[in-house]
């Protein structure tokens, strides 16, 4: 059976945890990786992740290298958040015939707050017959495909309330950055202003999403972000926090229908809140016949979930019409084990 040949297109903390999780899975080759940091590329993708061993996988700095659609099928995209700033590489990489997952948050939504953009990825991806895809553990799932899939058991809905209580530690220099995740408090508050702070990327994409999907006609969306504020002192391998310097951020988000709340999603995160007794979790509530209350505690762990989203994911996109999708667009993902990417894939 043929694999699905893929290229990892970013290879920071998200981007170098996809590639050992493909390096697992039965079906997908990986055929090379795309960064720019000067210390791993040329290198082996083995002995970049200190593997040990050579792979025969290569590490490139000119994308056009190995971006060849006889070669590629598809690209896992990890470099920024938003849309406007990941648009030109998703432009070359649908321009060359190959498929698209990206975690770029925005783009789980693109409709929501770039909706010209994504008109514009929709054609061209249409025009050269591939599939792009934004998803992740969040958005991308636990507050907004989770919510959707529950909804399913119920004869109506009024309102939705879900939260996700978690752990930043996992992620890379960018997520801490635009989290505000060891700044003072004056910083955050300078950062919310001139928007290098911005909390979690995603309310506006999750909010749209779960509103098209279900039909609550949200016409309206406000977002609060307030710092969490550390009392102790703690570390990731990209960032310090001292106490009284900002350990993460309380982020909300709301949706109205007519003036009525009808979708409330709440996201407390920060590094290590198991030091300051902070218990994780995922929670969501659905206001309908019959209510719904579910409860994931610890939370889905972030790195993970977005890794396993996006790896997870490849076999369907590859299926799927061509165009720009999102989540609730196409089948229920399921983990990849055995021959499921073979079987699900060409």
């Amino acid at each position: 059976m043929k694999p699905i040949r893929v290229v990892q297109w970013g290879f920071g903390a998200m981007g170098s945890g996809m590639v050992k999780l493909m390096l697992e899975k039965e079906g997908i080759e990986v055929v090379g990786v795309i960064e720019k940091r000067p210390e791993v590329v040329g290198k082996d993708v083995g002995e970049a992740l200190n593997l040990g061993k050579k792979l025969g996988i290569q590490v490139y700095s000119n994308p056009e290298e190995i971006l060849q659609k006889d070669k590629v099928d598809v690209c896992l995209h990890a470099i920024h958040s938003f849309t406007k700033h990941v648009f030109d590489s998703l432009k070359l990489i649908l321009e060359r015939g190959i498929n698209v997952v990206t975690i770029a948050e925005e783009m789980a939504c693109p409709q929501a707050q770039e909706p010209e953009l994504a008109a514009k990825l929709d054609e061209i991806a249409k025009a050269n017959g591939v599939t792009i895809l934004g998803t992740g553990v969040n958005p991308g799932f636990v507050l907004d495909q989770l919510v959707i899939n529950l909804s399913g058991a119920c004869l109506n809905v009024k309102r939705i309330e879900a939260s996700r209580i978690n752990d930043l530690s996992p992620f890379g220099k960018t997520v801490m950055e635009t989290q505000g995740v060891g700044t003072t408090p004056e910083q955050f508050a300078a950062g919310l202003k001139d928007g290098s702070i911005v909390g979690h990327i995603g309310f506006p994409e999750s909010i749209r999403m779960i509103s098209d999907a279900i039909g609550l006609g949200v016409d309206k969306i406000e977002e609060t972000r307030e710092p969490i504020i550390s009392n102790t002192e703690r570390e990731t391998p990209v960032v310090k926090v001292k106490p009284g310097m900002v350990a993460g951020c309380r982020h909300i988000g709301i949706g109205y229908a007519n003036g009525v709340e009808v979708i409330k999603l709440i996201h407390p995160q920060q590094i290590h809140p198991e030091v300051e007794n902070v218990d994780t979790g995922d929670y969501i509530n659905i206001e309908g016949d019959p209510d719904i209350h579910m409860s994931i505690k610890p939370e889905i762990p972030g790195g993970k979930g977005t890794m396993a989203a996006a790896v997870n994911m490849i076999p369907i996109v590859l299926k799927a019409a061509p165009g720009l999708k999102r989540m609730s667009d196409l089948p229920i993902p399921a983990c990849l084990m055995g021959k499921t990417a073979y079987e699900r894939g060409f």
